[in-house]
């Protein structure tokens, strides 16, 4: 299981990734809010840790832009701040759970391992939004600032896969293995035909383009 530590006290991340890493788990660090955004877009996390008071941005800024951007993974904020405001605050700004400082860290681990489970085991979503894209599964449709946007089924395949990656390079192999099933290449232009189509019907009209084309890596879905 993979851990986002945003905690701009060094030492306290140091003995919590210690600890965590004995444990099991795949930490990653960033010691200012900034930086926490930067390494939550990077890579998928399956809990991220969030101190509450940090430069830059702090932990409630962080967690509404992750919530804004359509990551829901599951957050817990640590907080020396313990009034009843302060954790309606960090809650209703996106954190599934709330500790307070000083805390023993096996209560941390067992946080951390409530939160875990109930990703595992939580309802299967059955919508997907990123930016102004929101994708029902369940009746097939997508809108874009209110406006549905009609696609064919192949292309509704291709922004589920998209959405789901969103803000991570998305390359022609992963492509063709997760939306068209081919385990090799074809030496066809349809992924280049397809993503035209798509981006001309969920970026046409609008003021920013969000499928965008990276250069040498395959293409992005920018929230």
């Amino acid at each position: 299981m993979r851990i986002l530590i945003i905690e701009d006290d060094l030492e306290a991340a140091a003995a919590m990734r210690h600890g965590l890493t004995e444990a099991g788990y795949d930490c990653v660090h960033a010691p200012d809010g900034e930086a926490g955004l930067t390494e939550a877009g990077k890579g998928k996390f399956d809990v991220m840790i969030v101190d509450r008071m940090m430069p830059k941005k702090n932990g409630v800024e962080v967690v509404e832009t992750l919530r804004r951007e359509g990551d829901q993974t599951p957050v817990l904020f640590l907080s020396a701040l313990g009034e009843i405001n302060d954790r309606v605050t960090g809650l209703r700004a996106g954190a599934d759970d709330y500790l307070v400082k000083p805390y023993a860290f096996a209560e941390l681990m067992a946080r951390v391992d409530a939160l875990s489970r109930r990703r595992e085991t939580g309802a299967v979503a059955t919508t997907l939004k990123v930016g102004e894209l929101e994708m029902n599964l369940i009746n097939r449709t997508v809108h874009r600032q209110g406006k549905e946007i009609d696609l064919q089924p192949r292309e509704f395949q291709l922004l589920e896969f998209m959405m789901r990656h969103a803000g991570q390079s998305v390359t022609r192999t992963m492509l063709l293995e997760k939306v068209w099933e081919y385990h090799f290449d074809p030496q066809t232009n349809v992924i280049d035909v397809h993503v035209s189509r798509l981006r001309s019907k969920i970026d046409k009209g609008f003021d920013r383009a969000m499928l965008q084309t990276v250069r040498g890596a395959g293409y992005r879905l920018d929230p």
